[in-house]
């Protein structure tokens, strides 16, 4: 209470004094949401923290985040949970559709040595009847020269098929990494519950009484009357009475 409303109060205009009270709680209202709106502008002008601008970061001393939904911790983590069992499901599928093409490639080249085996032979039998044809000795060189290069298609393949392998048993620690998030995410979840559950009322919220404005011993109001000026106010109320 003001000193002028102390004034209007002691001369006996009660209902002007509630008047003011009611603008004056008004204003006081108003006065700090302008005042919040002004340390937002402040803080865009300056290039300091707005809610388009938050980013997290450890060292630097911001206020909480917005409650949306890019900084709901439960919600995000949901996302991670659910995009990174889906991507590696699909990375999954690709790695084994890729092991069932290099198998079909082994039994092609296999197929491939054998046959190259098959001509070298033959080309050893007519090289021995007829050494003196150049054809027969050119052509057991091409197929032991394919013979090589088809073994090395076939090594390569194999190892192609053992790194896959590899791939998938390292992959299995993104379902490893994905348990713990989930396990992150029930611990959290329990201590909301426990939380809301410590905090619960028998009253509900749009039922309590407003707080009051301004109590004695707040430093950061000012012109509060104290216990002595309430008491002479109300001794000078009784000798007029």
């Amino acid at each position: 209470m003001t000193q002028e409303e102390l004034d209007a109060l002691m001369n006996g205009d009660m209902d002007s004094v509630e008047e003011e009270v009611a603008e004056s709680d008004e204003i006081g209202e108003v006065d700090e949401d302008l005042a919040d709106d002004e340390k937002f502008e402040e803080d865009e002008e300056e290039g300091s923290i707005t809610e388009s601008n938050y980013r997290v970061n450890s060292s630097a001393h911001w206020p909480p985040p917005p409650p949306d939904d890019d900084h709901k911790v439960v919600h995000q983590l949901d996302d991670v949970t659910k995009d990174s069992e889906e991507k590696a499901t699909q990375i999954l599928d690709i790695i084994e559709s890729i092991s069932n093409d290099l198998m079909e490639k082994e039994v092609d080249a296999n197929a491939c040595m054998e046959a190259f085996e098959n001509n070298i032979k033959l080309f050893e039998n007519l090289t021995e009847k007829f050494p003196h044809i150049q054809t027969f000795i050119t052509a057991k060189q091409q197929n032991e020269e394919g013979l090589a290069k088809i073994k090395e298609v076939l090594g390569t393949l194999q190892d192609s098929g053992n790194s896959l392998m590899n791939v998938m048993d390292i992959m299995q620690y993104q379902d490893i990494h994905r348990q713990k998030i989930e396990r992150v995410i029930n611990v959290m979840r329990a201590l909301s519950n426990y939380m809301n559950a410590l905090f619960a009322g028998k009253i509900d919220d749009d039922k309590r009484v407003s707080s009051a404005v301004h109590i004695h011993g707040d430093d950061t109001t000012e012109d509060v009357v104290n216990a002595d000026d309430i008491e002479a106010l109300l001794a000078q109320f009784g000798t007029n009475g």
